[in-house]
Formats: C-alpha cells, structure tokens, sequence
C-alpha cells in the first residue's frame, strides 16, 4: 500500500515538472511571437530578447528539478543496481543541462542590471 501511493506522489511530481515546462514553453513561445512581431515592424530590442531567454531557462530549471526529484522517489522504491545507473545518467544529463542554463540565465540577468546602471 505505501509503495503504491509514494509511485503516485513520484507520478505526481513528474507530471508536475512536465506542466512546468510545457506552461513555461508556451508563455515563451507568446512572448517570442510577440518580439518576432516587433522586430518585423522595424524594432528592434535585445533586452526583450534576454527576458525570453531568462524566462524560459527559469522554467526549464524549475520543471527540471522536479523531474529529478520524481526519478530519485522512484529509484528509491526499486533500487536495483540497472534502476540507480539509470537515475545516475538522467541526474547527470540533467545537471549537465541545468549548469549551463544557470550560466546562460546569470548571464542574462547580468547582462540587464549593466544595461540598467547605463543612462542614455
């Protein structure tokens, strides 16, 4: 009865990080729509372009993490040795992916308090 309803909270919790993402995809797929408009009328803005990019690497990470979190409750209930291998090279291809866009967002976020300290 416990590993039943725990697969469900690890279900759950996968579903939930699959959510994330796909909202995130879908708001930065209308905020990109939106700056592909402006930049076909002739303007022209990096700094919206960086707020896409933040935007999406922010909910990418967040739907990353909670899928790891799932991967782990499940590798929990069956630890087999081919069980833990698996989780091992989710988790590792996923913190590969999740360290380069923590870069990408710093980057991002520094990017914009630069342009923000400068006075036109």
């Amino acid at each position: 009865m416990f590993v039943i309803v725990v697969e469900y909270i690890a279900w759950a919790i996968g579903l939930i990080g699959i959510l994330v993402i796909v909202y995130g995809s879908l708001v930065s797929s209308i905020k990109f729509l939106r700056i592909e408009k402006k930049r076909m009328n002739g303007f022209i803005s990096l700094k919206d372009t960086d707020i896409l990019r933040l935007t999406l690497g922010t909910y990418l990470l967040l739907g990353l993490e909670f899928l790891i979190a799932a991967d782990i409750i499940r590798t929990i209930l069956k630890p087999s040795l081919e069980e833990v291998g698996i989780l091992g090279a989710i988790v590792a291809i996923r913190t590969v992916i999740n360290y380069f866009l923590d870069i990408e967002i710093e980057e991002v976020q520094r990017h914009q308090s630069e342009n923000a300290n400068i006075k036109v």
